[in-house]
């Protein structure tokens, strides 16, 4: 009886300590659940004017002081449109310092730099672009930037840039500056433009993988990857022949606007060492003594150069400024809606095949945008946007084929080309009306390719075999992979390539007005640069997206006033105020438009990272192409070249 009471209290025990540890979790799951309610109740009515929309007609409806800086501080990597992202998701994860590699939409920077111009209250930009990574490609969204930064400049308000070191890309922006500091420990360095590729001919040999390469273009490199372990000569001419013309924009660029002597860049990148060597091995002061920089300033002394120039904000211990995120949220173009639309539909990244989110250009997702705009009574006329390597063959031909339909329902089509639009996305370009192209657009690479790899031979050192029986000769094919790829299939796949190429020929050589003949000369998987795709007919116009939606207003006979709309599911503010949560949060409780803890933030430039970081990244790069390889057919037209 003792023992059964023992066991009765041990268990009583047992049970009242499990039952006062729920009732602690349940506690402090309920404590969690109302501070974050409280928190979340606070910014919204802190915010509630930004979303709302109203307010100042000079600006953004947030709270701003007088003669106050735009800090234009974006921080991740510069995109055409960002991939699709959970807001509430991502905002959770950045508040525990996790979360997905952050992307900034270049025309979210346009947008805020236009907006600053007009904004009374604002007095000056900073240019903080520490934790902005610009991909080497992308140098037509640079000089975008750059042109509204002189806008910005021409209406009378100072820009200055400020930073513990520049890229060679963010140093394009900075260039544009009327005063530009750098920390005294810091660095410039600029290196130029190149094209390499990681070879792995070799690798799959060792490991015994068969490749099974089917493409038609003398210049189509985008195999060689795969298939070779050294550069060939044709991608090399063509490649130089596009570095060149971008390296040539840099270097102009950054001399017209800082006032130097033509040759200025050149010189800095190819005689660093004796530049260097004669600052006393000083990086810093080696750019100020070219003239790249104006003066050195550690990160306090840049802060009182900002608070000097504006005045300190109400707490007294930083300069007024407003962030790029906060004065983002409410930075929306104002919009008549009595007045007809132009689309804008947008097609960037890799173009893969099915229904798909941003991130990528999937084909039924952007045929269904163009679709609603063809639909839509109000749409008057389109601007497909392009910014892309290319991909799969069917998908290219799934978008442009609604390309046609809007021209046969009687409203034109104008492509504005962003800093890629080869290969695929020239495919979907080639039918529009009218094509406008950036001077350093990366376009053509008219070719396509098949690619298939078996590992027979690599499983079968191991003792692993395929043996079966089918119906037809190409039945092994449902072994392929492990087994070997059939030949009849082979063939089949060769002529379904050079098919495709033809087929790529006649859609440019309709589109562009030019004979098969001609296509292919300019053809057989070459690259080519914007300026040299105007004068080979490629491309009928150089300019920027605004260039091409004047244009199709134009075409569309708008005389007056229209809106732009852009077809896809865009953020709401809420949305966008959800992303912005974790980041602006100490900015908002503290009453203030800007936090400068958020200034002097880092991402390091590609040659800064260590050797083990970029083997890892250019596996994962490999890796994320593979992921893009979904075509039905196994065929495609993408530069992998492209992508510097």
């Amino acid at each position: 009886m003792a023992d059964s009471d023992n066991k009765l209290t041990f268990w009583g025990f047992f049970k009242t300590i499990i039952k006062a540890v729920i009732g602690i979790a349940l506690f402090l799951q309920a404590m969690v659940f109302i501070f974050i309610m409280i928190i979340f109740v606070a910014f919204i009515g802190g915010v509630a004017t930004q979303m709302g929309g109203g307010g100042n007609q000079q600006g953004p409806s947030l709270k701003v002081p007088e003669g106050a800086a735009l800090v234009l501080n974006p921080a991740g990597v510069l995109v055409e449109q960002a991939a699709a992202i959970d807001p509430v998701e991502q905002a959770l994860a950045e508040a525990y310092g996790a979360g997905q590699p952050p992307e900034v939409e270049v025309h979210d920077i346009i947008r805020v730099i236009r907006a600053a111009k007009d904004d009374s209250r604002i007095k000056a930009m900073v240019l903080d672009l520490g934790q902005l990574y610009v991909p080497s490609y992308a140098a037509s969204k640079l000089h975008d930037i750059a042109a509204e930064i002189d806008a910005f400049k021409e209406s009378g308000k100072t820009v200055v840039a400020v930073g513990d070191y520049y890229s060679q890309e963010q140093y394009l922006l900075a260039s544009h500056a009327d005063h530009i500091m750098l920390h005294d420990y810091g660095s410039l360095l600029i290196y130029g433009y190149g094209s390499y590729g990681t070879y792995l001919k070799s690798l799959f040999e060792r490991f015994n993988v068969t490749n099974h390469e089917f493409r038609v273009g003398t210049y189509k490199s985008a195999l060689e990857p795969y298939t070779r372990d050294d550069m060939s000569e044709p991608a090399k001419e063509a490649n130089r022949a596009y570095l060149s013309v971008l390296w040539r924009e840099y270097t102009s660029g950054i001399e017209a606007a800082r006032g130097l002597p033509a040759g200025t860049i050149a010189s800095y990148a190819d005689d660093a060492v004796e530049i260097i060597d004669a600052a006393d091995g000083d990086l810093a002061m080696a750019a100020v003594n070219v003239g790249l920089v104006d003066e050195l300033r550690d990160r306090e002394g840049q802060k009182q150069y900002l608070i000097d120039l504006v005045g300190k904000d109400r707490e007294g211990k930083s300069f007024k400024g407003v962030g790029f995120r906060t004065y983002l949220v409410s930075a929306a173009a104002p919009e008549n809606t009595s007045a007809p639309d132009i689309a804008v539909v947008t097609a960037a990244g890799t173009i893969v095949d099915g229904d798909l989110p941003f991130g990528v250009a999937a084909g039924d997702t952007i045929a269904r945008y163009l679709k609603q705009a063809r639909e839509d009574e109000n749409v008057k006329a389109v601007v497909l946007r392009v910014d892309s390597p290319g991909g799969s063959a069917f998908a290219s031909e799934v978008m442009r084929t609604e390309v046609l339909a809007l021209q046969e329902a009687g409203k034109p089509v104008v492509v504005s080309m962003g800093s890629l639009a080869a290969s695929g996305g020239y495919w979907i370009s080639a039918n529009a009306d009218e094509i406008w192209a950036a001077p350093t657009t990366i376009t053509g690479s008219i070719g396509i390719f098949g690619f298939v790899q078996t590992f027979e031979n690599t499983v079968g050192e191991y003792g692993v075999y395929t043996d079966g029986v089918g119906t037809t000769d190409l039945s092994p094919i449902i072994a392929a992979g492990i087994g070997p790829l059939p030949e009849e299939f082979g063939a089949i796949m060769q002529r379904s390539t050079e098919n495709g190429y033809d087929r790529f020929l006649n859609v440019v050589s309709t589109g562009r007005d030019l004979t098969k003949e001609e296509v292919d000369a300019i053809g057989q998987g070459r690259v080519w640069i914007g300026e040299t795709a105007l004068d080979i007919g490629l491309v009928d116009n150089l300019g920027s997206l605004d260039d091409a939606v004047a244009s199709a207003a134009a075409l569309a006979g708008i005389e007056g006033d229209y809106d732009l709309v852009e077809m896809h599911e865009s953020k709401s503010r809420f949305e966008k105020f959800l992303e912005n949560l974790a980041a602006e949060s100490k900015a908002l409780f503290n009453g203030q438009a800007y936090d400068d803890t958020e200034m002097f933030g880092s991402y390091l430039a590609d040659y800064q990272q260590p050797a083990l970081k970029q083997m890892i990244q250019k596996v994962a790069d490999e890796a994320r192409y593979y992921e893009a390889y979904n075509d039905p057919n196994n065929l495609y037209v993408r530069c992998l070249e492209c992508e510097l």
